[in-house]
């Protein structure tokens, strides 16, 4: 058997690490860390879920099992985005 070499990952976004604290997610060589306190949403989600993202329109990431959309440029610079989901 002959292992193929690895495929490039077309979606430029994947999720590093979960803890009991948050998530990492990894784009395009930066890694932001999202803490469950602030994006709620990921706390009772499935792995295969949220290991689920890919980068959609070039600007925000996409959890489709979960209909989540974040904007890259929130990650970033999150003072200017300071609604909270609650």
């Amino acid at each position: 058997m002959t292992l193929r070499a690895r495929g490039r990952n077309i979606s430029a976004a994947e999720v590093s690490h979960i803890n009991g604290r948050g998530l990492w997610v990894c784009v395009q060589d930066k890694e932001y860390f999202l803490p469950y306190d602030e994006y709620p949403w990921f706390r009772e989600a499935k792995v295969r879920d949220i290991l689920d993202v890919t980068v959609a329109h070039g600007g925000h990431l996409h959890w489709p099992s979960l209909d989540v959309d974040l904007e890259i440029d929130s990650l970033e610079h999150s003072e200017n985005y300071p609604l909270v989901y609650e």
